[in-house]
């Protein structure tokens, strides 16, 4: 399968996504935020880091790019996308995500491992995660505090759209367990369509044994799974 990872002015984890990609035995470019076209891409990656320094709010500019009309136009038509940390502030500036990422309750950035449970794991970015399997990935962000109005929040409950929230090792939703004050500890949340997800912990920085965890790496899979069952599907 072939992921476009977007590269934006000041992305800093743009060749994390890349090489973790790689790692899991698939392909992946970068694809600059002025192009217009994704290349023929079975996947979209927005990665994390500083796009345009965080300058106005976060993901607020790069919304406005170009390559952005494309993954829009991709995500219309089905296309799976990814929104990594400053990926998923960027998808939620952009529409393709409902919410927002505020900043952290304790207005400090958060360099950290955590725990996550998997909410609904019927998805395209969380099937292959084994079932009970609680996820050690780590966090580095000063705006991740997850905020939507009381409706908004209901809606991603009823529908299955709350994929991962912040837990202790045993799986627990705690507030100790929650390092940003998320509502619902939400970590992540997918669109209505479950083909547009977006989360604050980097799956990137979490697949290899040499990184501390290799946990990160089901959810790229469970992208490739997506992607081959929609292949046999039309087949």
């Amino acid at each position: 399968m072939q992921f476009a990872v977007l590269q934006f002015p000041a992305s800093n984890c743009d060749q994390d996504c890349v090489h973790a990609v790689r790692v899991a035995g698939h392909s992946a470019s970068l694809v600059w935020h002025k192009e217009t076209t994704l290349g023929g891409a079975d996947a979209v990656i927005v990665p994390g880091g500083f796009s345009y320094g965080d300058y106005l709010r976060c993901g607020a500019i790069a919304r406005f790019s170009p390559v952005m009309q494309a993954v829009k136009a991709f995500a219309e038509a089905g296309g799976l996308v990814l929104g990594i940390c400053n990926g998923f502030q960027i998808l939620c500036e952009a529409g393709l995500l409902p919410g927002a990422l505020i900043r952290n309750r304790d207005l400090q950035f958060h360099c950290e491992q955590v725990f996550l449970r998997t909410a609904n794991p019927a998805t395209p970015f969380t099937s292959r995660i084994p079932a009970g399997r609680i996820l050690r990935i780590p966090i580095a962000h000063g705006e991740g505090c997850y905020f939507a109005d009381d409706a908004t929040l209901s809606r991603l409950q009823a529908r299955g759209q709350v994929l991962w929230q912040y837990a202790d090792a045993r799986g627990e939703v705690t507030e100790a367990a929650n390092p940003n004050g998320s509502l619902l500890n939400i970590a992540g949340i997918a669109n209505e369509a479950f083909n547009v997800a977006g989360l604050m912990p980097h799956p990137d920085r979490a697949s290899e044994d040499v990184l501390g965890s290799t946990d990160g790496r089901w959810i790229f899979e469970s992208m490739v799974a997506a992607l081959e069952d929609r292949r046999r599907a039309v087949a």
